[in-house]
């Protein structure tokens, strides 16, 4: 009995490491597919690419590191959201509101950003290539 109780608690750590890791609650994420409503969410990490989300309420939701390539986030609510190391590649985000939102790290390249508002947003090391900004208060080096 000793025996089979050391050798699970000898084993446990091992296949507790060779299970993936997945950090996105995939309730929050269902729910936001259903109903571009997903205000306070954990998405971290969450692949969420060529998703439709025009109009999404993302306010304060958590998108560190998640995958947005090729998104739609027309017209979106994304304040206070946290996308620090997001790829944001060929993403629209045209009226889309950034404000007071960590865009640390987020990739922009070939991004689409028209009029959205950034107030308040912290842009530290964006990857601006290829983007097209207009009406924003976004350049070279962030704000």
């Amino acid at each position: 009995m000793k025996r089979s109780i050391l050798a699970t608690l000898t084993l446990l750590p091992t296949l507790l490491l060779t299970l993936p890791a997945q950090a996105e609650n995939p309730a929050h994420v269902q729910q936001l597919l259903d109903t571009r409503a997903c205000a306070g969410c954990d998405l971290r990490d969450a692949d969420l690419s060529q998703a439709h989300l025009i109009g999404a309420d993302l306010r304060g939701t958590d998108l560190r590191g998640a995958d947005l390539t090729g998104v739609n986030l027309e017209g979106a609510d994304l304040t206070g959201a946290d996308l620090e190391g997001a790829n944001l590649t060929g993403a629209y985000l045209t009226n889309a509101s950034l404000n007071q939102a960590n865009l640390t790290s987020v990739n922009l390249t070939r991004a689409v950003i028209y009029h959205a508002d950034v107030t308040g947003a912290t842009m530290q090391a964006l990857n601006l290539t290829d983007a097209q900004i207009y009406g924003t208060s976004i350049s070279i080096g962030g704000e």
